[in-house]
């Protein structure tokens, strides 16, 4: 198979889908792998070490489209890429349809086989190419939570440990999930009083054991969630339903409850956000304020950490890449049920049904389009 790792678009996404040594797994099994010049540089990874692993460096990001059967990325298609992608090509990505039905339909459209890092999922539910980049987002969130806290960026100038005699930071996570775990763990690392709301008895049980005793757990519920809200300094948006749109957890009313220089960090925006007053942002312009109250919504946040977060991801990705290289990709997904529910969408057909909900689109099971 010809695999093909272009340069990522996306404002300020120094992450690469490959690094050499997956390059090396892939060439050893004798598949040709493609990647576009530059493509691992904001990651630290110079095009050299990449053709000593075996990789054809590309200088025409749409030649490596022509000739690629699968093509690696890390976040979704732009609009400039929507004419590259072509009928029964294989793209491996995370797409998170669910936020944006324009994307959606492009894929409908190009007919591409679209299988999602963000919905390959395991017989216990773990997602294991969401959770890697999960820590990442979380552990962000904290910091830049309490980086945005800070006077000068309009915050409510409040240190998130405090000091003696001055009360630390009320920090809100709503979700306890990767994200939300391990943004409680960081903002209580930092010393803030952390409250954590969460639906599943059992998950709660198990955050009670791992999280330190600055971490409350409560049960989430609007009439909670209204009652924390009003002595936050920090609301950590840590929703997910894979596949799916986040449900608006957190209402323009709810908003209004803040204290003024209060900071929201929703990193379900990409999947639509659980706070009703969010939109996506960029690195470059990370910010906005609703109702006094500052928002950071980018929807790639674990791009401004490059290095480990590619690292990270390519160790949990290679694996699938590999099968789906060495079977095709409908034999690998039909072999391995995990993969098979990372199929969002099969040549003009859309197989994942909280896209297919969130949009009105008709629904077909993988299984049936697989055959």
């Amino acid at each position: 198979m010809i695999v093909g790792v272009p340069k990522e678009i996306k404002d300020n996404e120094n992450r690469v889908a490959i690094v050499p040594s997956g390059v090396m797994a892939l060439c050893d099994r004798g598949h040709t792998v493609l990647v576009e010049k530059g493509a691992g540089m904001g990651s630290g990874i110079p095009d050299e070490d990449y053709a000593r692993a075996g990789a054809r460096m590309i200088e025409n990001v749409a030649d490596l489209w022509a000739q690629a059967d699968m093509i690696m990325k890390i976040k979704e298609p732009l609009p400039p890429e929507y004419t590259l992608m072509r009928h029964g090509q294989v793209m491996f990505t995370y797409f998170h349809l669910a936020s944006d039905e324009t994307l959606t339909r492009a894929v409908l459209d190009s007919g591409i086989v679209a299988i999602a890092y963000e919905t390959v999922q395991l017989p216990d539910g773990s997602l294991p190419l969401l959770s890697p980049m999960s820590e990442v987002a979380g552990a962000m969130a904290a910091i830049v939570g309490a980086n945005y806290l800070a006077g000068p960026h309009g915050g409510r100038g409040v240190l998130m440990g405090g000091i003696p005699g001055v009360e630390p930071a009320h920090v809100v996570v709503i979700g306890g999930g990767t994200v939300g775990t391990n943004a409680a763990l960081m903002a209580a690392g930092l010393g803030a009083q952390v409250t954590v709301f969460e639906v599943s008895i059992n998950r709660m049980r198990y955050l009670s054991h791992i999280l330190p005793k600055n971490v409350k757990i409560l049960y989430s519920n609007r009439h909670s969630i209204e009652a924390a809200l009003a002595d936050a300094d920090l609301v950590i948006g840590a929703v997910l339903i894979p596949g799916a749109k986040a449900p608006k957890l957190v209402t323009r009313d709810m908003i209004k409850l803040m204290k003024k220089g209060a900071v929201i960090v929703d990193v379900a925006v990409d999947q639509g956000g659980c706070i009703e007053t969010i939109h996506p942002t960029t690195h470059a312009n990370p910010t906005y304020f609703v109702d006094g109250v500052l928002h950071y919504a980018v929807a790639n946040m674990p791009g401004a950490f490059p290095r480990t977060s590619t690292f990270a991801l390519t160790n949990v990705t290679l694996p699938y890449a590999i099968k789906i290289a060495d079977l095709g990709a409908e034999e690998a997904m039909r072999r391995d049920p995990a993969l098979r529910l990372g199929l969002n969408a099969y040549k003009g057909k859309l197989t994942c049904k909280g896209v297919a909900d969130a949009f009105g689109i008709e629904y077909h099971c993988p299984e049936e389009v697989l055959g």
